[in-house]
Parts: C-alpha cells; structure tokens; sequence
C-alpha cells in the first residue's frame, strides 16, 4: 500500500515552488504536479483556503480547491505504451472524496498495470472563477492534455488515456468526454482534450431537474439555471460518434443520483453507434466506490473485463 503524505504548505510558497517545475516527491512511485502555470479566469480571494478531512495520515476529502493537481501513481512494473487513467473523484461539485474515489481506485487500477493520475479540480465557485460553469471542464480538458503531452515520461500510449469519473466526478468525466472540443481557454498544449474512453460509476449525467441530483446542478450552474444551461450540461444530449466508448455502473437502488443518468447515456451512445457497456446493479446505494461492501464487490471485475476486452489491458 502506498502512502499519501499530507503537506502544508501556504499557497505562495506551494505556488512558487509548483509554477516554477519543482515537483513535490511523496514515494518513489507518486509524485503531484500542479495542472496550471496560470489559472484561466481566477479571481483572488485571499479568505478562500482549501480545507481537508484527514484520518489516519490520509486525506478523506477536500473543499475549497485553490490550486488544481494530478497526484500521479505508477504501477511497480512499468511497460511500453502502456494505458493511463485519469481519475474524477465525486462529491456533488462540493468537495472531492479523495480516498475512496480517488487514491484507493489509483491503487487498484496499478494492481492492473496502469498508471493513475488523481485529479484534485477545482470545484464551481463564484468566488474564485469568473463562470464557475466551465472551471472544472478548464482543469479536465487541461488535465488530459498535460498527460497527453508528457506521455512519453511516464511511459504511456497517448492514444490509451482514459478517465474514471464517480457521482460529480462522474458528470465531469462525461462533460470531457461530450465538450472535449469546447474551448474553454486558451491552451499551451497542441495535444487533444479527447478521452480515448470513459469509465462512470454512478455518475450524475442529466442537469434536467426531473432526474438530476439537485445539489450537482445547484452548485454547477446555479440556483436557477437558464433552460440553455442546462441542455448544455446535460451530457446525455451532446453524445455524438465521436464521442469515447464508455462503462457504466449504477445501483438500482441510488436514490441519490438516479440510475436514469447512466441508462439515457448509455442508450445516446448505442444510437450513436458509440461503444457502450451498462451494468445495472440491484444494491448498492450510492457512493459505494472501493472498498465498501456488495456492488463494489462486482464492478471492478466486470470493469477489468471490459479494460481487456478493448485490449487496455492484457
């Protein structure tokens, strides 16, 4: 098991020393990367700190985002043009829960041969981003570009990067996959902003007031969001051919964020002749990520499958 070593650093330090390329080492295997030399459309507001939930030296979750990162997680046995996995953890666009959607799942998706990167995003606010719409779409698209571009650093294909996006994460696992030509900023990177394929386990996918989770939508657009708004971010009507293959997981039983997210994506994507996988589970709740008991059980098998199936991995 590897170690996730919390530092505390103020932001003008942790910024100088992230702008300027230092990277900071926490194993021989793990390293975290600032995403931005420059925050598109940041707004400072010296009062906004990032807080974290820290039990037994690892960090459960975190809020208030500031400076977004890749904490990056290479497998022991490291092979050429190897798949990539960009990870989303979920938390309803208000705080990120970093273990159970984030470093736990780095950690499974190494046992299969493949690097992780865990993105800490910034999460929608009008304190910090001029349209808090887009922030996080900014961190993803730029995300995937800076491990598209450095592909060759961490050994990677750069036509095998995926994304794992849980609840929240998993509307913005699905915003990248449906918006990834979008522009948004003005990039460094020449690389594409494309998901070679998409992985969503309990992902909110529809802003539609009818079947979306209220407190996603809310703090992503607002507490009244236009009509344009919300079809814009209503993933499951921006689905095109060219839009990545995809797996999908729900519980039946998700009252939080209902199974009709991954059922109407799933049944856009087969009319769009696009590569699907659904599994539907009876139990599970929501939330269930890794390392809870009943569907967490089953997905990651099922999930592995499919990962071989489409040659990820072998």
């Amino acid at each position: 098991m590897k170690t996730f070593i919390k530092i505390n650093l103020k932001k003008s330090f942790y910024l100088f020393f992230l702008l300027f390329g230092i990277t900071i080492n926490l194993h021989s295997q793990n390293e975290i990367l600032s995403i931005w030399n420059k925050i598109p459309d940041e707004i400072n507001t010296p009062d906004y700190k990032e807080k974290e939930v820290i039990k037994e030296g690892k960090i459960q979750r975190t809020s208030q985002v500031i400076v977004p990162t890749l904490s990056v997680f290479l497998p022991k046995e490291t092979k050429p043009n190897q798949t990539a996995v960009l990870i989303f953890p979920g938390g309803g666009y208000a705080h990120l829960s970093m273990e159970k959607e984030g470093t736990n799942v780095a950690e499974w998706l190494n046992s299969l041969g493949i690097t992780a990167f865990v993105v800490k995003y910034r999460l929608p606010s009008d304190l910090i981003m001029k349209n808090k719409s887009i922030g996080p779409l900014q961190d993803a698209q730029e995300a995937i570009r800076f491990v598209r571009s450095n592909a060759a650093k961490w050994n990677i294909d750069p036509d095998k990067i995926g994304t794992i996006g849980f609840s929240a994460g998993g509307h913005l696992a699905s915003t990248l996959a449906t918006h990834f030509n979008d522009k948004v900023y003005e990039s460094k990177f020449n690389s594409s902003a494309r998901p070679d394929f998409s992985i969503l386990i309990y992902p909110v996918i529809s802003m539609d007031n009818n079947i979306s989770h209220k407190g996603s939508q809310t703090n992503l657009l607002g507490k009244e969001p236009s009509q344009i708004l919300i079809d814009n971010f209503s993933n499951d009507k921006k689905i095109t051919s060219q839009t990545p293959p995809t797996f999908l997981v729900h519980a039946s039983d998700d009252s939080a964020v209902l199974p009709e997210n991954s059922i109407n994506y799933y049944l856009t994507l087969k009319k769009n002749n696009v590569s699907a996988e659904l599994h539907i589970y009876e139990k599970g709740g929501h939330g269930f990520g890794l390392g809870t008991k009943d569907t967490s059980q089953f997905w990651i098998n099922d999930c592995k499958e499919w990962l071989k199936i489409n040659h990820y991995i072998f």
